[in-house]
């Protein structure tokens, strides 16, 4: 078994930890291992990004849906790990411990290929878009995130009612500035990630003929929607409520988004 692989699936085995964790909290209203937890989650984010290294090392590629998923678990655990040591929002483990997991568990199931006789620089390029989209799309599922939590904590306030569960939840201002941040870095990710793809098919699929592809049509409308929400939050001062809902509205475009492009299209566009 390639090494990358074993890795993988050892990472995936101490993600499954938060898994627990996440049963106990909500199960169990309250009881949680998250100190182990967030020990054996910092842990498996070192060996899966050994696995990816060595990935990238053996067949010199990232740009299968296997790959691409593992990538973005990856780099949304990396995320939780930053936004849990600076704001302590460890309620945020609860959504994500089992995303990373289920992620990770379905990207160790692949069974690597040999090296890939593609042309070298094509895959670095098409490498650079890949990392660049995938962190702008762990940057706007953090967002989705806060949003969410947002949506509850606002809710919760309004109608009084206690909950030991609900309680966690950061202020509604720390969690608006954390949509703010997460918001503007995705999009800063998704606009780099769009100019290497656009110069990257130019390139080596020279002419027009790519304008025309579905999944770069969605791409360009994920984008578009992004750059609106961006424009209302600093012009129109879209806070609160309204950035939250458009912030899952811009998470469900990108998950169509990374749909097409993990091999779904046939199933989107029949």
């Amino acid at each position: 078994m390639d090494s990358s692989v074993f890795w993988l699936r050892v990472a995936a085995c101490l993600y499954a930890v938060g898994l627990l964790h996440s049963i106990l909290v909500l199960v169990r209203h309250g009881q949680s291992v998250f100190p182990l937890a967030r020990a054996t989650f910092r842990i498996a984010v070192v060996l899966h990004g050994v696995a990816i290294v060595e990935r990238l090392l053996f067949s010199n590629e990232l740009t299968g849906g296997y790959q691409t998923l593992s990538v973005c678990a990856f780099l949304i655990a990396v995320v939780f790990l930053i936004v849990e040591w600076k704001y302590r929002f460890s309620g945020l483990a609860v959504v994500l411990f089992p995303l990373v997991f289920g992620m990770t568990l379905v990207s160790a199931m692949e069974r690597t290929p040999g090296p890939g006789a593609n042309e070298p620089m094509g895959q670095i390029w098409l490498g650079v878009h890949i990392l660049l989209v995938l962190a702008g799309y762990a940057a706007l599922l953090l967002t989705a995130v806060a949003a969410f939590a947002y949506l509850i904590q606002e809710r919760r306030l309004k109608q009084k009612r206690a909950s030991s569960l609900l309680e966690r939840l950061p202020p509604l201002a720390t969690l608006d500035n954390l949509i703010s941040k997460s918001l503007g870095l995705g999009f800063a990710f998704l606009t780099l990630g769009l100019v290497f793809g656009i110069m990257w098919a130019e390139i080596y699929s020279p002419g027009t003929s790519w304008i025309g592809d579905a999944r770069i049509a969605i791409s360009l409308l994920t984008w578009a929607l992004l750059l609106v929400t961006m424009i209302l939050r600093s012009s129109a001062g879209w806070r609160g409520r309204k950035a939250a809902v458009m912030a899952l509205a811009v998470l469900g475009f990108s998950a169509l988004t990374w749909a097409a492009h993990a091999g779904l299209r046939a199933t989107l566009f029949q």
